[in-house]
């Protein structure tokens, strides 16, 4: 009866806690300048729409399909005014298959450029997809002209 008395007491409890604890994530899709969108997702987002900020905190996605940019990090911190995204706590980037990482990581938007910081002691490091010139595996064939040359016989003048 004991046993019984004692689960009656938390099995409510746990249930409640069940029920109020959040287990979906926060989306936000974001208008760039140039009108493509940028999806924003965390597992919790504050928006201030005097200072146009939105912030993103705990397993930062971002999703920003028009330039090929896929990150990753703990937070984001998007300045809609100024046009730049500030990103840290172990930032992954990779956009069309070269990739960064560092601490801190900036993109400024309309300038399409980077800025990393590492952490103390550290560096960033970049992995660039560096494309070679095509080498032709075969032979090349010496330049043909496309008249041979008839040779006359010596005894004709």
């Amino acid at each position: 009866m004991r046993q019984f008395l004692g689960l009656a007491l938390v099995l409510p409890i746990a249930l409640v806690g069940g029920i109020y604890t959040p287990t979906h994530r926060a989306d936000a899709q974001v208008q760039t300048g140039d009108s493509n969108a940028l999806t924003l997702r965390s597992d919790v987002q504050e928006a201030n729409s005097q200072t146009g900020v939105v912030t993103a905190r705990g397993n930062v996605q971002i999703d920003y399909p028009a330039r090929q940019i896929k990150a990753t990090a703990a937070q984001a911190q998007y300045f809609s005014r100024e046009a730049r995204i500030v990103l840290s706590g172990n930032v992954y980037v990779l956009q069309e298959g070269n990739s960064l990482r560092g601490e801190n990581i900036t993109y400024l938007i309309n300038e399409g450029r980077f800025v990393a910081l590492p952490k103390a002691q550290r560096q960033v490091e970049s992995i660039y997809i560096v494309s070679d010139p095509v080498t032709s595996t075969e032979p090349t064939a010496p330049s043909l002209n496309p008249e041979p040359a008839v040779e006359k016989p010596a005894n004709q003048p």
